[in-house]
């Protein structure tokens, strides 16, 4: 079924791959983005000059919508931009689910993060508390929780893999190795595909975690 599709965050490392494969999978798909990053919105998509940071704006942009993605986030993160992950991620997201309540949007899809994690607390403990405000507008929702994401331009992580091979051994932490695991950008795109293709029940909030993005397939091409 063909989807009409708001992505917040269109323009960034996995958005930009998303909008793509969305348009290239027949949806229609708008990108709300700031003036001075609107020409690097995907061709084929409807470019809609705005910020995620405010409500009305979204809601404009929402109009006539079915689902709203939003990935936006905190460039880079690590623990010195605490307060960012409450200004911008955290903020972005409760401007949103504002929006999404105002429109009786059906579907809201947000990329959060693997929890719980020994790590990063600050930037997990904002999107924890984004998912709640999406969980208390019962908005049927996808969630989907990675932790790092590699791919071009960003393969730093795998140096990770035979640490995480190792826990994965381990009776004590192969739970927690599975879901602090590494996934690709193509397999981050694919369950975001698959998650807008296929959204919950009404009022449902859907929990996707890494082990459930390492599965999720639909098209060997996409991303």
């Amino acid at each position: 079924m063909k989807r009409e599709v708001l992505v917040n965050g269109g323009t960034g490392y996995i958005g930009g791959r998303l909008v793509a494969a969305l348009i290239a999978r027949g949806h229609h798909v708008r990108v709300l983005a700031r003036a001075a990053s609107i020409d690097r919105v995907r061709a084929g998509a409807e470019a809609i000059i705005g910020s995620a940071l405010e409500a009305n704006s979204i809601e404009s942009a929402l109009s006539g919508t079915d689902t709203l993605v939003h990935l936006i986030g905190t460039a880079h993160p690590n623990p010195s931009k605490a307060n960012e992950f409450v200004s911008v991620d955290l903020a972005s997201a409760k401007a949103a689910v504002c929006a999404a309540k105002r429109k009786s949007l059906a579907h809201f899809v947000y990329v959060s993060v693997a929890q719980p994690a020994p790590v990063m607390k600050a930037y997990v403990a904002a999107r924890a508390e984004a998912e709640k405000a999406i969980r208390d507008s019962r908005i049927a929702a996808t969630i989907v929780r990675p932790w790092y994401v590699v791919g071009p331009g960003h393969w730093w992580p795998i140096v990770l893999v035979p640490f995480h091979a190792l826990a994965r051994l381990i009776p004590a932490t192969r739970e927690t190795a599975g879901r602090l695991g590494l996934v690709t950008v193509k397999q981050m795109v694919v369950a975001l595909v698959y998650a807008i293709e296929n959204p919950p029940f009404p009022g449902e909030m859907r929990i996707v975690d890494v082990p459930a993005i390492k599965r999720s397939t639909i098209a060997p091409n996409l991303a």
